[in-house]
């Protein structure tokens, strides 16, 4: 008794140790504070020490170890969170590990159902969690497998069909494979793989006929996006004007406009079609500031109106974003009756062209926790919480707009919401031919931070296959065309513009995708498939022990 106790805390020793290590190992195959562009190659083998440990380890401790993976990867993975507050550090890999406090036990439920074949559902479950945890308030698709070899164009180009998630069950099928057999070898059948692989041989040929399928598709689609000739061209301005996202108060609203202006004029002799500034560029609001007059925003209305005199002024339609303020009563003035001011505040993007505010975007996704949180009276401790720690909230938009200026329709996701594919596919299901993401990521103080985003972000061209302008603060301000390939990158945290030509496909010569029609079917299918396989495991197996009785 007291060798199997000795025995069994080495184990457990063990595989938490190897959850551990697990979760730093898979840190690195994205861009890191180890590694500024991460080693994409990792994903491929990374998770197959977390299937041998949910297959050896006793259900007492599955949901405690999902916690420990999900909280130690998101802490290194995410540890530019801590910039932002050092509650965000907390809060994301919090939750992560809540998500991975299910994930574990229904993936080793699939293992003790399924013996023989648990693998195929554990992928399946996999694929299923990657979807299901976008979808809801607090979804954050940072870290998810198939980012990780967003540059590999050859096996990402079946996206246009099947989004991410295709990319994700085969990346996620072979490790959940080999851990299998990795198992069952450590803890005593030496058998060779080549035994097993005939013990499950239909499962490893219908593999690698996906994964042929894979390269050849996408080295196919790759060669004709190679040759395609987009309908137009559209020359973009992109301003980056770096300032720090922390800062506010008139004196930096003028500074941060006299630099953007400053670029801008510098551009215009390039002649540009279009200038884009970032997410949030100029403050303070266009509207608002225009609309009300009252004692203490004289400097502000002023700079707006300055702002307004420069884009009359400008040859060519100008794209920002603003921190956009609404009335929340018209028939009242800047004041409601408590003292508080009348206003709704949004983060949207604007186009001013012909002298006006032609369009207007407010972002639909905010960001969880920092930007909008839903649940005040539902956790009122936690709201306070947040608030007594300094965040904002923004009021959610609703509207998923489609610019139109030049002949060329135009769609904008703001920051965060282009890690989403659904809300890009929305837009160019919508009719919009290019996606000009604007972002500010200058808070995060993080070159790798900035690139996990950029990352994420290049899969919507391939799946709407639709260019992509990413218009940013301080980075990564770049190009990406429909075959996933990223152009002419800005430096980083520095001030400056860079001109793009811009291939432009339209709707009338390039149809919409297969994911573009159908958003995120596989994701879905996935998911109702997990659960359906799951409640036949579980009555299959009441019926075994109903026969034993």
């Amino acid at each position: 008794m007291k060798n199997l106790k000795k025995r069994s805390l080495r184990t457990v020793c063990s595989e938490v140790f190897t959850l551990i290590i697990t979760g730093v190992v898979y840190s690195l195959a994205f861009p890191g504070f180890i590694l500024e562009h991460g080693i994409g190659i990792i994903a491929f083998f990374a998770f197959i020490p977390v299937f041998v440990v949910i297959r050896n380890t006793s259900w007492k401790l599955i949901a405690p170890y999902g916690f420990l993976f999900g909280f130690v990867f998101f802490v290194i993975f995410n540890y530019w969170l801590k910039t932002f507050h050092p509650f965000a550090i907390v809060i994301m890999p919090f939750i992560k590990g809540l998500e991975m406090i299910i994930v574990f036990p229904l993936l080793k439920l699939a293992d003790s159902l399924f013996r023989k074949k648990g693998y195929i559902v554990e992928s399946i479950i996999w694929v299923s969690y990657s979807y299901l945890c976008e979808q809801w308030f607090a979804g954050f698709p940072y870290g998810t497998i198939c980012y990780a070899v967003y540059s590999f164009l050859p096996f990402v180009q079946i996206a246009e069909i099947t989004g991410a998630w295709g990319i994700v069950f085969l990346m996620i099928f072979p490790q959940a494979f080999f851990a299998r057999y990795l198992h069952d070898y450590i803890t005593g059948e030496h058998y060779s793989f080549l035994i097993y692989i005939r013990r499950n041989m239909i499962e490893f040929i219908v593999y690698i006929l996906l994964l042929s399928a894979t390269f050849i598709f996408g080295f196919v689609r790759l060669s004709q996006w190679q040759d395609k000739e987009p309908d137009r061209y559209w020359r973009v301005a992109t301003v980056q004007h770096n300032h720090d996202s922390w800062e506010g108060g008139l004196p930096t609203y003028r500074r941060n406009f006299n630099n953007l202006r400053r670029y801008t004029l510098e551009a215009i002799v390039e002649d540009p079609d279009i200038v884009v500034w970032s997410e949030t560029a100029f403050i303070p609001s266009i509207d608002w500031n225009t609309y009300f007059v009252y004692p203490g925003n004289e400097g502000l209305r002023a700079l707006v109106n300055e702002f307004v005199d420069f884009g009359n002024s400008l040859p060519v339609p100008l794209l920002t974003g603003n921190a956009d303020g609404e009335p929340i009563d018209y028939n009242q003035g800047p004041y409601l009756e408590d003292g508080t001011l009348n206003r709704n505040d949004y983060n949207a993007v604007v186009l001013f062209d012909d002298g006006r505010i032609v369009e207007k975007y407010r972002k639909q996704h905010l960001v969880p926790f920092t930007e909008h949180f839903p649940y005040e009276k539902q956790l009122p401790w936690l709201y306070n919480i947040l608030k007594n720690n300094g965040y904002h909230w923004w009021v959610q938009g609703t509207e998923p707009v489609v610019f139109e200026t030049d002949g060329v329709k135009f769609s904008t996701p703001i920051c965060f919401e282009d890690v989403f594919g659904v809300i890009s596919a929305e837009f160019v299901k919508e009719g919009a031919d290019l996606i000009i993401n604007m972002t500010n990521d200058s808070w995060s103080q993080s070159i790798p931070a900035e690139r996990q985003h950029q990352e994420i972000a290049t899969l919507r061209a391939i799946e709407t296959r639709k260019s992509m302008i990413r218009g940013t603060n301080s980075g990564i301000t770049c190009l990406v065309t429909p075959d996933g390939r990223v152009h002419d990158e800005m430096e980083p945290f520095t001030m400056g513009y860079n001109i793009y030509d811009v291939p432009i496909y339209t709707h009338e010569s390039n149809e919409n995708t297969f994911y573009v029609e159908h958003i995120d079917l596989f994701g879905k299918a996935a998911t109702y498939i997990s659960l359906a396989l799951l409640a036949v495991g579980v009555c299959l197996r009441l019926g075994e022990i109903r026969r034993r009785k």
